[in-house]
This record gives structure tokens, C-alpha cells and sequence, in this order.
């Protein structure tokens, strides 16, 4: 396992303000109050520790399939139904949406082969990602990949904690299944809008992870 490095500045950042934290404990607290001291180091450690967590970029065997859309994300999958679309396709999709809590890994990867036709950022709020209007109101960004005949709609959503998108594809580009199309930072969401013939693989509640778990067939 290595760290994903969108979380270099992070990590730094933390490990300064931590160490700072621990420094002036021990300076003014460790001669009397030795038990807070320790305590101040055990919560100040096991945080630095979930930081490092969240950022990690774990080996795995990825799936490669064009016959597949794979999973974008690790997560639970909280929505499948059908929808109507109104930024892009203007018209009914089916959605999936997987859940990231801030304990899974928080890389997203192309569902699929293709090109990018579409990419856009959206500024918006910061509802929790399980609630409903965070498909459309939260802050997020889309992008729509065109695989021969066929196209879907994947939307990196910001969370209540949430802060930060980071996505890596512009229109034009030709992307390959599993490769890296970004991160989003503590806890969010991703959507995929797929066409209403797609074979959904995936079930209600499941545990899914990213560039490995098949979401759909064509």
C-alpha cells in the first residue's frame, strides 16, 4: 500500500500541527499532569494515523472488461433507480450511487473505456451525501464518457465533510478502465447515470470497491 498523492500537503500539514500539539504538551503538561500528556498523545497520534488512512492507495487486481462498467468507487450503493436528467442528457437514466464514508478509500477510477465528451464543475452545497438533492445541489463535478454508441453520466459529489473535489479529465481526452479520474476528500458520493438498457450487477446495501467490482453490463 502507498499514500495517493493528494495527500502529501495534507499529511505534512497534519503531522506539523499534531507535533506542535504534542510539543507544547509535554513542555507545559508532562511534569504534572503526565496522564493528560499521554492522553493528548494517544488522540493526537490515532488521528495522524486516520489522515494517513484516508489517503492511502491500496494494490489491487483491477477489472478490465469493455463489456463492464465498473464500480468508480469504493463505498456502499445507496441508490438505484430511474431518473431524469437535466444537466446533460436531458431525459431518463438510470442512476447508481455509492456512498464513501471516510474510512474507505477515496480514489475514483473510469467506470469505462472511452472518450470524454463532457467535464464540467459545479459549485453548490454541502448537504450530507445520502441526502437526495445532493445529486444536484451539492458541490460536484461531471463527466460523461462516450463508449461507442453509448454514454454515462459519473458525478464526483461533495459530502457534508467534503471540501475539495480533485478531478483529472478534461473533454478529448481517451481514457482507459481503472485508471485514475480523481479524489474527493473526507467522505462524499458518486453518481452514474447509464442508460436505461444497462444490466445492473450491483445490489442495494452492497460494499463495492473501486475498479474492481462490476456495476453494470451493456
Amino acid at each position: 500500500m502507498t499514500i495517493h498523492k493528494e495527500g502529501f500537503a495534507s499529511i505534512g500539514i497534519a503531522t506539523l500541527i499534531l507535533g506542535a500539539i504534542n510539543g507544547l504538551s509535554v513542555w507545559f503538561l508532562s511534569q504534572q499532569y503526565p496522564v493528560l500528556s499521554l492522553l493528548i498523545f494517544i488522540v493526537t497520534f490515532g488521528l495522524w494515523l486516520f489522515i494517513i488512512s484516508f489517503f492511502r492507495l491500496p494494490s489491487r487486481q483491477l477489472t478490465i472488461d469493455d463489456k463492464k462498467i465498473i464500480c468508480p468507487a469504493d463505498g456502499k450503493v445507496v441508490v438505484i433507480e430511474e431518473t431524469v436528467d437535466d444537466e446533460y442528457f436531458k431525459g431518463k437514466r438510470l442512476q447508481v450511487s455509492i456512498f464513501m464514508s471516510p474510512l474507505n478509500v477515496h480514489v475514483n477510477r473510469n467506470a469505462v473505456t472511452g472518450e470524454v465528451v463532457y467535464s464540467k464543475y459545479h459549485k453548490g452545497k454541502y448537504l450530507a451525501a445520502w441526502h437526495p438533492k445532493s445529486s444536484t445541489e451539492n458541490e460536484r463535478h461531471s463527466v460523461v464518457y462516450q463508449v461507442g454508441h453509448n454514454e454515462i453520466l459519473v458525478k464526483q459529489i461533495a459530502g457534508a465533510l467534503a471540501r475539495r473535489i480533485v478531478n483529472y479529465l478534461s473533454e478529448g481526452m481517451q481514457v482507459q478502465q481503472g485508471e485514475e479520474m480523481g479524489f474527493i476528500k473526507f467522505g462524499s458520493r458518486v453518481d452514474l447515470l447509464l442508460p436505461l438498457n444497462a444490466r445492473v450487477k450491483v445490489k442495494m446495501g452492497e460494499m463495492v470497491k473501486g475498479g474492481v467490482t462490476v456495476l453494470a453490463e451493456w
